[in-house]
Order: structure tokens, then sequence, then C-alpha cells
């Protein structure tokens, strides 16, 4: 009697039946098998920076605030390519006169080519803010870097640091210490602005580093023994500098208001030298009869803050990981 847990053995009839039936066995499928160099040049590395470059490049924000810069940077460097009117050559007899050959428009109070000084304003008050912006970065980058990744007792310290000055209002602390100095200069009005300013740079650096610092790449050149100095500024500022390149962008264009408003109040530039804010300063007392001698001025100052803030406002959607796609 057959054993029912035996499995069913097919007789030969029945195998040679299925064989004359014709099955067909595909062959190995062929498979191009890519070489290290092929491999490379299929998929390109990628990093943060060429990412944002090509999402820059297709971003009409970033490409009319750079144009604009660019004009307001040619501006400051060569202003005589733009008026051949002296801004400080002021003639009683041209008060107030309207537009006329070459001046567009007109003269102020006492007889100055508004074209010119609003051309010419423009030298000392984005060198101003560059200047300002400089020193803050050096300042507020530098520290908040080596807050974040040192950490410790030196993290402790910055951390107190900078909540103590963010208790601070700059343009409050900015009219205090201008009132100190007598002879002011470009360089008295940069160095308060940057002094008072760094703990923002420093606080957007020190999160920055931190959020890198424990990387795998971070911790394999740990590993290899690489200093941790040289981890530092090899492969961690390299990796946190897009949200300190945002920040200091927007900075920028606060400055520039900044020492415009301290003009305006008599307590920035001296008068000798021709500024936005002096001129909205002078014109603000004839602001019904005269109102261009205030308008200029203060357009050209919007516009040019405008383009600093669109420009930052352009690399933060670029730089963010989660706004990239």
């Amino acid at each position: 009697m057959p054993d029912a847990d035996l499995p069913a053995v097919p007789d030969r009839a029945s195998s040679e039946a299925r064989a004359g039936q014709g099955y067909f066995v595909a062959g190995p499928e062929e498979v191009e098998v890519l070489g290290i160099d092929r491999l490379d040049e299929a998929s390109p590395p990628t990093s943060m920076w060429r990412d944002a470059w090509r999402g820059l490049r297709r971003n009409p924000m970033f490409l009319v605030s750079t144009l604009l810069i660019l004009f307001v940077l040619l501006v400051v460097a060569v202003p005589g390519l733009f008026t051949g009117q002296d801004p400080r050559m002021c003639l009683g007899e041209n008060s107030m006169r309207g537009p006329g050959s070459g001046h567009p428009f007109g003269f102020d109070l006492q007889g100055c080519d508004i074209f010119a000084r609003t051309v010419y304003g423009a030298r000392a008050s984005v060198l101003t803010g560059v200047g300002a912006t400089a020193i803050f970065l050096l300042i507020g980058g530098t520290v908040g870097a080596l807050a974040g990744f040192y950490g410790g007792r030196l993290d402790a310290v910055v951390s107190r640091i900078t909540d103590v000055f963010f208790g601070i209002p700059l343009i409050l602390a900015a009219i205090v210490m201008m009132q100190l100095f007598r002879n002011r200069s470009i360089w008295t009005v940069m160095l308060i602005l940057a002094l008072f300013a760094w703990p923002h740079v420093a606080r957007i650096a020190r999160g920055s580093v931190i959020a890198v610092r424990g990387s795998d790449f971070v911790l394999a050149a740990t590993a290899l023994g690489v200093s941790r100095f040289r981890i530092l500024l090899r492969h961690v500022l390299p990796n946190a500098s897009g949200p300190v390149i945002v920040v200091t962008t927007i900075w920028l264009g606060v400055f520039i208001v900044t020492e415009a408003t301290l003009s305006y109040l008599g307590i920035g530039l001296p008068t000798t030298v021709v500024s936005w804010g002096g001129d909205i300063s002078t014109g603000q007392s004839r602001l019904r009869s005269g109102s261009g001698i205030i308008f200029y001025p203060a357009a050209a100052l919007a516009v040019t803050v405008l383009g600093f803030i669109m420009l930052g406002d352009a690399l933060r959607d670029a730089l963010d990981p989660k706004a990239r796609k």
C-alpha cells in the first residue's frame, strides 16, 4: 500500500508530453555595468553651493536684486559717470530752482544740485553699511563659530553676553554712543553699529555650527586624527556659512537705514559729508514747499535697502535645505 505522505512522482510519459510542448527558456538579460568613470559621469556629485546656484539662476528676485545692487555699486565707485556737477557747490541764486538742463532734480534751499547730491550721497551711505557689515561679520561670525564648535564654558559665556546685547535696541545704543564723540567720521559710525549688532550674527553662526558639528564627515575627520581647528576651518565653516551669509546680506540694508537715521537726527556723519540721511534731514524742513528735496534721496535709500533685502530673501530660499527640492 503506497504511503500517503510521500510526494507523487510523475511518470515518464507525462514528462515527455510536457517536453514536447516546446517551453521557451529566456536567456540572461544584458545589463550594462557602469565603471567608476562612467558612474561618476552619469551622476555627478552635488553640493549645497551647486544646488543653491542652480536655484538662484532661476529666481527672478535674485536676478533683479543683483542687477540693482550692481548698479548702486557702480554709482558708488564712479559717481562722475552719472553727473558732472559738484555736490558741494551751492549758490544762493539757485535756491529752490526747478529742474533744468543738466539739473534734472532741480536745486535745494541752499542752491545745491539735488541730483548730484543724490548720486554722491550713495558713496557715504553704502560704504558705511558695507564697513559696518564687515566688522559685524568678523566679530560675530568668529565668536559664534568658536562658541558653537568648542561649546563648554566658552559657549555659556558667549550666550550670556549675547543675551545682554539683545536687550539693548540698536538705534538707541547708537544715539547714546554717538553723543560721546565730538569729531565723528564714517569709521565712528561703522564701529558703533557693528559693536551693538554683532550678537545677531553670532547667534546665527553658533546655531549653524552646532547643526553641522555632529555630521558624519566631521566625525570621520575626527576619527582620522585631524585637528579640531582644521576641522572647523575646512569642514564645518563651509557647510555652516549659508545662514550667516543670508543674515549678513539683510543686515547690510539695516546698517544703511540706521546710518541714514543717525544722520537725519544730526548725530551721524558730519554735515561736510554728502549722505542720503543728511539730505533727508535738510529737506524735511521744506517738505511742503519742495517735496523733491526729500523725495529723491529717500527714494534712493529705499530702493537700495530693498535690493539688499531681496537678495537676502533669495539667498535664504536657495540655501535653506527645506526649501530646496
